[in-house]
């Protein structure tokens, strides 16, 4: 049974998919150039901020917002929000003609992001005039904790952005803004499980600087961007493509709504940029139960995604490098259930050895693969282990390089969540729970009851 190709074969192709995928992403990120700014006076702002019981933070959000970008206007969509949500922007919008708020209620309401998105949308177009020039307005998507750096409207308008009249969308890099906090948990809730928070936090900060800016920089050498739910600007003219095409810019029931916004935006011939130089900053998650149901929610919506295979083998407006990335990007968690499933095979096999010839035997046959199995191991950990140092160099340079090199390796075992994810959001959808789960935020104090609110 060992000598079989899947067991002998599977493995390595994937350690070789990884290790191609992480030299590309790698080699971009180091080797990106500067963006230019350009004139955000060019353009006509509007950012949309999903909201669904957001009272802790959704005031400091519109309040960042305005005064960070004067000129932009902001949409809060309350999808019928059991707390204070649509009271605090009211009160704003009252007293700010560029406030505005979109109130949704049940049963139309809690119906998905992409629905809360799509309702932002059609207030947006009663709200424009029917002269006004759709290439140049622009829509950003800021979750309700989400900030933006106060340049990031001049870094998008420039050539690597909506200065090139063939972008439809651009991506910023994502920060977690919380991952210096030494006690992220509070003063109350013992050293070390903060000492856990703050490694969990730290890994969020490093998986989305550098690691996700990377394989984003990548993508935009194989034209398969990949917009995310916070920081995603779109031209509104994109936005009106996708409604002419699919009814709706954003998918009812899409758990990854704006990952399948982005591939609706390239399938009709609209380009994605990601821009490294400037970014948004959320909150990193400090508790690993919330974590884990936010990564089994994103793993369900790559799932989901499988669906648009053939349209993307298909399409005149995907490269074969486009294919190829971005089918390797959303099989990932079929990749990571199958390795789970071969595992299982394999130590149920090593298991029936050990009884037909003794432990013993086993043990010896498997101990004369360990050069193998050291090889395998150094060129599986140590990938992660480089990033370290280019993440101190970006991120963290008042820390050790001792230090960013143990954060390279804790890099590796975090990214082990994404099998017991992929395992749950492949049972979610099994089970037909697709519900949008909106993560509480960290300002939230929850003594019982679910991490995580699905609609």
């Amino acid at each position: 049974m060992f000598s079989s190709p899947l067991f002998l074969v599977f493995p390595f192709f994937l350690l070789a998919c990884f290790l191609l995928y992480w030299a590309g992403a790698r080699h971009a990120y180091l080797r990106r150039p500067e963006a230019e700014n350009g004139d955000a006076d060019a353009f006509d702002w509007h950012f949309f901020v999903p909201c669904r019981d957001e009272e802790a933070v959704v005031g400091t959000t519109v309040e960042r917002l305005r005064a960070d970008h004067p000129r932009a206007h902001v949409w809060v969509i309350d999808d019928d929000s059991d707390d204070r949500t649509g009271a605090i922007v009211a009160a704003r919008a009252e007293t700010d003609r560029r406030v505005h708020l979109v109130s949704r209620v049940r049963p139309h309401a809690r119906q998905g992001k992409g629905a809360a998105l799509n309702a932002a949308y059609d207030e947006l177009n009663q709200f424009l005039s029917k002269d006004a020039d759709r290439e140049r307005v622009v829509v950003c998507v800021i979750d309700a904790d989400g900030q933006l750096d106060p340049h990031a409207l001049e870094r998008v308008s420039g050539p690597a952005g909506f200065g090139d009249p063939e972008t439809g969308g651009v991506q910023v890099s994502v920060r977690m803004r919380n991952a210096g906090d030494p006690r992220p948990l509070g003063e109350d809730r013992g050293r070390l499980r903060n000492a856990f928070a703050r490694l969990l936090v730290r890994m969020q900060d490093m998986e989305f600087s550098v690691s996700n800016a990377g394989m984003q920089l990548l993508r935009g050498r194989t034209g398969s961007v990949g917009l995310g739910g916070n920081g995603q600007f779109t031209r509104l003219a994109a936005l009106d493509r996708i409604a002419a095409a699919e009814r709706r810019p954003w998918q009812r029931g899409a758990l990854l709504e704006d990952y399948e916004l982005g591939l609706h935006m390239i399938l009709g011939g609209d380009r994605i940029s990601h821009i490294a130089d400037t970014w948004v900053s959320q909150e990193g998650l400090p508790h690993a139960r919330r974590f884990l149901t936010q990564r089994t929610r994103w793993a369900q919506g790559n799932l989901q995604c499988v669906r648009y295979a053939p349209r993307i083998v298909s399409s005149r407006h995907y490269g074969g490098k486009g294919v190829l990335e971005t089918l390797y990007t959303f099989l990932q968690p079929v990749a990571h259930l199958v390795t789970l499933a071969l595992c299982a095979v394999m130590f149920a096999l090593l298991g029936l050895t050990a009884a037909e010839d003794g432990f013993g035997a086993a043990f010896g046959g498997m101990l004369a693969l360990w050069p193998l199995v050291l090889g395998l191991a150094v060129v599986s950990v140590l990938p992660f282990v480089l990033w370290g140092p280019v993440y101190r160099r970006d991120r963290a340079s008042d820390h050790s390089l001792l230090s960013a090199l143990l954060w390279g390796l804790a890099l590796w075992l975090y990214a082990y969540h994404l099998f017991p994810a992929s395992a749950r959001g492949f049972v979610r959808m099994l089970r037909g729970r697709n519900g949008w789960a909106k993560t509480r935020r960290n300002a939230e104090v929850v003594t019982s009851g679910p991490v995580a609110i699905e609609s």
